[in-house]
């Protein structure tokens, strides 16, 4: 016999104190960090939405099975970030106190961070908030002789130049994502 679970499992791991400073530059803007918590599924499924949007638009679906199809993605790609990053930071990005704008989600452990997955609401996509945010974390993981790693979508290449700007270097790909890496030393 297997006891029932007493309470429902947790969508998002428990908060870790002091994790949620935002750079100053990005504070000097108006923004914010806090930890994501699971009211907060609605509007990162909308954010996912946004994110596959010009990948979607050509699919000759109607917008209901559209949207299914990527709630459905939303929610696996959740699963598996849970399951292997368990132990990262969850946090939304916030603009003056009017609600979140983005997510950033970093592994901070060694022997190297990892970028699990940064995503910006639109309109804030090409104004410098994630390169603020990922050089702080860059900055951060420095300070511990630590290196970053990430891994970007083949198909995103305003990504990928973000990331060589910002002294990452491609080392592979995978079917689909290419594998890059910061090290401090190259810095």
């Amino acid at each position: 016999m297997t006891a029932e679970p007493s309470a429902r499992q947790a969508l998002f791991p428990p908060e870790l104190p002091g994790r949620t400073t935002a750079p100053a530059l990005l504070a000097e803007r108006g923004f914010s960090l806090r930890w994501l918590r699971d009211v907060d599924l609605p509007w990162l499924r909308d954010l996912y939405a946004t994110t596959r949007a010009e990948e979607m638009a050509p699919v000759p679906w109607p917008d209901a099975a559209k949207r299914a199809f990527l709630d459905g993605q939303f929610d696996l790609q959740h699963r598996h970030y849970i399951a292997h990053y368990g132990d990262a930071d969850f946090l939304a990005i916030e603009r003056d106190g009017q609600g979140p704008v983005g997510r950033y989600y970093l592994r901070r452990t060694a022997p190297e961070h990892v970028l699990v997955d940064i995503s910006l609401s639109p309109a804030l996509r090409g104004a410098g908030l994630g390169g603020a945010l990922i050089g702080h974390s860059q900055r951060e993981a420095a300070t511990f002789g630590r290196g970053m790693r990430l891994h970007v979508l083949e198909t995103n290449p305003g990504a990928r130049r973000l990331y060589e700007r910002l002294g990452f270097i491609a080392e592979g790909g995978d079917g689909g994502y290419l594998s890059m890496r910061w090290s401090p030393a190259r810095s």
